[in-house]
């Protein structure tokens, strides 16, 4: 597993937040599929989150999304939530890591 690999799976786990927490569409993907869809997100995280400590990589947004996943049965609160978590992965996983600049000047 490799930082790039993780990155993507950043992008996807924010852009899945993104239609999660867009109104009316989010709440009816939630509710027409019995909430699983949090229990999705939720394990989706946690895998995003233990992939990026393996890796060296933050996951502060993935930590909000496993929140979010527990508490977005709630209206409106959940709306938000999901919007807040895709702002937060989508912000780390345009990040650029300090490291790979680094090794791109040596080149």
């Amino acid at each position: 597993m490799n930082k790039q690999t993780v990155k993507t799976l950043k992008w996807v786990s924010g852009g899945l937040e993104a239609i999660l927490g867009i109104p009316i569409l989010g709440g009816s993907i939630v509710i027409g599929l019995g909430w699983t869809p949090l229990l999705v997100m939720l394990i989706f995280h946690i895998v995003v989150l233990v992939l990026s400590k393996k890796v060296g990589v933050k996951a502060h947004g993935n930590i909000l999304g496993i929140v979010t996943s527990a508490i977005g049965w709630i209206p409106i609160v959940g709306m938000f939530m999901h919007m807040l978590s895709a702002v937060f992965i989508l912000i780390d996983a345009a990040r650029k890591d300090k490291n790979s600049d680094i090794i791109e000047m040596s080149k």
